[in-house]
């Protein structure tokens, strides 16, 4: 975990002290399941529940000899009790304790991200209704389209981090199952109920078959949908970096009084929480290859995983809390410019109503490839007038594609000169942005 990009909320979670509080959770549960079976009297299942402790700075002094965590923690815990010692592990191996911690500890930071994802789709929806009917360009390639609406990108985030919502709140199911199975999975060494018993008390489900471990396609499914949640995180904060850039200029961060934005440069107003998220999203979903490979251990398991999920589950659940919380900040933050988005609408005079021109033609009995090379010729035009220092706007607010069209004699023997000005509406493409906006957030409150 890097402290900068860490939450007090989720990193406590992840913490060595965390760590261990959780595997004592576990075995007191296990000792109050035996209680229950009658294998464990009341005296001893209280004496065990009420003094059972550890100390972090000890175990770590123990397992210099151990070489083995779970050996030192029990040893530790061991010294805070008398001879009611003996039933605290019993019937248990170490992935036991480990795997169902684990469980406990995913499902408990799931819910953090749960929460936030929540979050970040308030502050989106929000702004999708502020902007539902701000008008902007759309681009393929880069290249100026046709025009939409800032609302309709909104609602676009919106409806895709709902899916990944869908997903989180999947793995968060699937990840948690404990397993008191013993060494081999085979329950030989406890009963099934004693299984069931402790994965109850922990608000768990015990997995219905499992060897050493938990299988680890468990945790794959938890890594791989933080991915595919940052993976739509980033393809955010990507297009606020875009329009950030100066020959752009449809939308900033806030940038607060007092900030500075380049130690060289006064003038500099950089898009720097974008690409800091951009950054840990790439962190994120790197973390999906080695998950994955965890999932194929040797046999009924070998520990090739447990190093790995040292880095990879305290990272991506501590690094998408930071960059969650961010990116709804930068949301809720961010500085919108209609007047910019205008401008760059007409960037081009009016080229982004070619489509709607084209359309026109076949019902005028216009074959298709005819009607693309009226349109088309006429646009290539604007892109030389362009070149050239031409208004893409004359003082009567017609466009240099709207002129050239009212020139092209060929066309005006189809479409008369208000014909071809009508295609030049904004509201044709804005029509039917309510009812968009009613499928994405219909079935939400408040819509």
């Amino acid at each position: 975990m890097v402290e900068r990009y860490s939450r007090e909320q989720m990193a406590k979670k992840w913490s060595v002290q965390a760590k261990y509080d959780t595997w004592l959770e576990v075995e007191l549960a296990a000792v109050k399941a035996w209680n229950k079976l009658g294998f464990i009297t009341d005296a001893d299942c209280e004496k065990i529940c009420k003094n059972a402790k550890f100390d972090v700075m000890r175990i770590d002094e123990i397992e210099k000899t151990t070489k083995h965590d779970v050996i030192a923690f029990l040893t530790s815990v061991s010294e805070s009790l008398g001879e009611e010692s003996r039933f605290v592990h019993y019937g248990m191996t170490s992935s036991d304790c480990i795997d169902t911690a684990a469980a406990l500890q995913i499902k408990g930071s799931l819910e953090l991200i749960i929460e936030d994802v929540q979050n970040l789709l308030s502050a989106v929806k929000s702004r999708a209704m502020e902007h539902k009917n701000t008008l902007m360009v759309g681009r393929s390639h880069g290249i100026h389209g046709e025009p939409i609406t800032f609302g309709l990108v909104l609602a676009i985030w919106y409806d895709e981090i709902k899916r990944a919502l869908k997903l989180i709140t999947d793995a968060k199911e699937v990840a948690s199952y404990g397993k008191l199975s013993g060494a081999m999975g085979n329950l030989a060494h406890a009963p099934m109920e004693f299984e069931e018993l402790t994965c109850e008390l922990l608000r768990l489900r015990p997995a219905p078959a499992s060897n050493q471990v938990i299988q680890r396609d468990r945790y794959a499914h938890v890594i791989s949908a933080i991915a595919i949640l940052a993976a739509t995180c980033e393809k955010i904060a990507i297009a606020i970096r875009h329009y950030q850039r100066t020959e752009v200029y449809e939308a900033e961060e806030y940038f607060s009084p007092g900030q500075k934005g380049s130690s060289a440069m006064p003038h500099k107003r950089n898009p720097v929480l974008s690409e800091n998220i951009t950054g840990l999203c790439r962190m994120l979903r790197s973390y999906v290859t080695p998950a994955l490979e965890n999932v194929a251990l040797w046999h009924e398991r070998d520990i090739s995983h447990s190093s790995v999920e040292r880095f990879i589950l305290p990272d991506a659940f501590v690094t998408a809390d930071f960059m969650l919380a961010r990116l709804a900040n930068l949301i809720q933050n961010l500085v919108v410019y209609p007047e910019n988005m205008m401008k760059n609408l007409n960037l081009t005079g009016g080229l982004v109503f070619s489509g709607r021109v084209l359309l026109e033609l076949p019902k005028r009995g216009i074959s298709r490839e005819d009607a693309y090379k009226i349109v088309q010729r006429n646009a290539m035009k604007v892109w030389a007038d362009l070149q050239e220092g031409k208004k893409a706007i004359d003082e009567g607010g017609h466009s240099l594609f709207l002129q050239n069209l009212l020139a092209d004699e060929e066309l005006r023997r189809s479409l008369s000169e208000d014909e071809i000005k009508a295609c030049f509406d904004y509201g044709y493409y804005t029509k039917n942005v309510d009812r968009i906006f009613g499928r994405v957030f219909g079935n939400d409150e408040n819509f």
